[in-house]
């Protein structure tokens, strides 16, 4: 009788520990913290967005374990495992529970190997109603990129630097449209200045994930605005299949006057420091031109922000020009404006764009 309710508490153990796919997870209907038992490095190099890290090693921890592995064989490398983590259970259960207070979690590691298993097994154990996911962060990869490989209704809006496109977006997002802002994601605006001397740009990795993720929330029968850019937006490149139907899609060409557009940038860039201004200028020296980059630099220095922006914008506007003849003319709905104040621009372009499709 006594091996009955043992092999019964065992059965009961064992069906809380539910295998899932991410696609499954992301399917839930009810939100279930997701914990990440790989190293801090994995973590940092890229995650499943939201997700919570334990890690089960330390980086170091996990070098010795691999090459213990390697060298001498999977049971010596579990053996030592066990050496390193025997004393972290207790506190794994406790963040597991600050994560998770009513006990029901996911977990993964990098393929759902022994990292993730054993983690499933101490939760479940505790009373956890846990989720695996199979295949781990691996196949959430694989899951990522495919998103890109997917067809969108993507409108692209565009015009030339300091047409105020992200607060466009962001207003057509107050609306009720769906928007993806790249910059925001690759935490970078486009130009040499692009970091605005404070942000730093999430790993290739990270960006990916951050955008795949964000992609999959939408309604793929409505339209998505995103804004024209570069294949790269400062280290950070746009997953090709998505880049080439953005190059392919219809296109809102901005135009917005010239005056408005230095007084918007000088705006902006006026509170930045003077010695980061200076050495972006000096990284487009040869796009700018001797002369230029000198007057440039001069005007910064001078706290000359409108002279500066002119300068400057001589070389962005050709560049933007320069892309925008690259594209069918046919796809390209121009559209001109005294300002760039974005919640009457944004309610144009819808009511323009509802005329066209009537």
């Amino acid at each position: 009788m006594i091996r009955f309710y043992i092999y019964a508490s065992l059965l009961q153990i064992r069906k809380m520990i539910k295998t899932i796919s991410i696609t499954e997870f992301f399917s839930l209907t009810e939100q279930v913290p997701l914990v990440d038992v790989r190293t801090p490095a994995e973590f940092e190099q890229g995650k499943v967005p939201g997700a919570f890290n334990i890690p089960i090693f330390t980086n170091e921890e996990r070098v010795k374990v691999g090459t213990t592995y390697k060298q001498i064989g999977r049971e010596q490398a579990i053996l030592l495992g066990f050496d390193l983590t025997g004393s972290k259970w207790s506190g794994f259960i406790k963040q597991a529970l600050e994560i998770a207070p009513f006990k029901k979690i996911a977990v993964h590691c990098w393929r759902g190997g022994m990292r993730s298993g054993a983690m499933a097994w101490a939760f479940n154990l505790y009373g956890f109603e846990v989720y695996l996911i199979e295949g781990g962060y691996k196949n959430y990869r694989r899951w990522s990129l495919s998103q890109f490989e997917k067809p969108y209704r993507l409108n692209v809006l565009g015009g030339m630097t300091g047409s105020g496109k992200t607060s466009l977006l962001h207003q057509f997002r107050t609306m009720g449209q769906q928007i993806v802002d790249l910059e925001e994601l690759a935490q970078h605006q486009g130009s040499s200045y692009g970091t605005m001397n404070s942000m730093v740009q999430p790993t290739q990795e990270q960006f990916e994930n951050d955008l795949a993720f964000q992609l999959n929330t939408f309604d793929t029968s409505k339209p998505i605005w995103i804004e024209d850019e570069s294949l790269t937006i400062g280290k950070r490149c746009i997953p090709k299949p998505l880049w080439d139907q953005m190059r392919k899609a219809n296109l809102i060409n901005l135009i917005v006057p010239q005056e408005q557009r230095v007084e918007l940038l000088a705006k902006e860039y006026g509170s930045l420091d003077k010695v980061f201004l200076e050495e972006c200028t000096q990284r487009i020296r040869k796009r700018l031109g001797p002369e230029q980059t000198k007057n440039a630099i001069l005007a910064i220095n001078e706290h000359r922000m409108e002279d500066f922006v002119k300068l400057v914008l001589n070389y962005y506007d050709k560049a933007y020009s320069n892309g925008l003849s690259k594209r069918d003319q046919k796809s390209i709905r121009t559209i001109y404006t005294e300002n760039t104040h974005p919640q009457p621009n944004a309610v144009r372009i819808l009511d323009l764009l509802k005329g066209k499709e009537q």
